[in-house]
């Protein structure tokens, strides 16, 4: 549960650390710009909590260019990664959520409940190694495994592939990927892909789809096992 008394542990700090993961690609900084947009708030405000993060040690900000997590705040950010994916993933298994119904509640649920909570949470589910997006689950020691997947709109054609992860950027394009079979650990194989970023015909599940090439490039994939 987060700690009132700690204002480096309110729910605005954890939320802020975890944005800045979620959009720092290895060693690149993030804009205040991008943070602002993700978190819905005015970029001076960004930069006003970069500031008081970069003074805890959470963070290395430089004006103009933007900000990035240092040691410690990489590891503050895996703590409520791992909060939010296992409770999205408690969701969907004991309660009977859908994948799209489960983001914003766990958004709420990361900051009001225990570790203790966490744990009990991780298991009853036998530690699992992803959330139901396939996103990987961070440790309780802070470590997260890292894999290459591909797209699935550049997948070849007439090759098996395993989904993986599902990266949608919206609940109503993940409802719509799940509504077409195109669910994790299921077998696709790219069947016709027309130029220019056009649909891609697909098989999944028995049957044959067709879907727009932002929607296969938010599924990402692998051989199957």
């Amino acid at each position: 549960m987060t700690d009132k008394s700690d204002p480096l542990q309110s729910e605005s700090v954890q939320n802020f650390l975890k944005s800045i993961y979620a959009l720092q690609h290895g060693s690149d900084r993030v804009s205040t710009n991008a943070m602002a947009e993700l978190l819905g708030v005015q970029a001076p405000s960004v930069t006003d909590m970069a500031q008081r993060l970069e003074s805890a040690g959470l963070v290395d900000y430089q004006k103009y260019r933007g900000v990035m997590l240092t040691p410690a705040g990489e590891e503050e950010a895996l703590k409520i990664l791992r909060r939010h994916r296992l409770i999205e993933l408690y969701l969907v298994e004991e309660l009977g959520y859908e994948l799209h119904e489960v983001h914003a509640e766990a958004e709420r649920l990361e900051h009001a409940v225990s570790d203790r909570f966490i744990e009990a949470i991780a298991e009853r589910l036998g530690h699992p190694d992803v959330d139901p997006h396939g996103d990987p689950i961070p440790t309780a020691d802070g470590l997260i495994e890292r894999r290459e997947l591909t797209p699935l709109s550049e997948w070849p054609l007439k090759q098996r592939a395993m989904i993986s992860r599902i990266r949608a950027t919206s609940d109503d394009m993940l409802q719509h990927i799940v509504e077409r079979d195109l669910k994790l650990r299921a077998e696709v194989e790219v069947i016709d892909r027309d130029p220019f970023e056009g649909p891609l015909t697909v098989r999944v599940a028995g049957a044959t789809r067709i879907i727009g090439h932002n929607v296969a490039a938010c599924i990402l994939v692998d051989l199957p096992d």
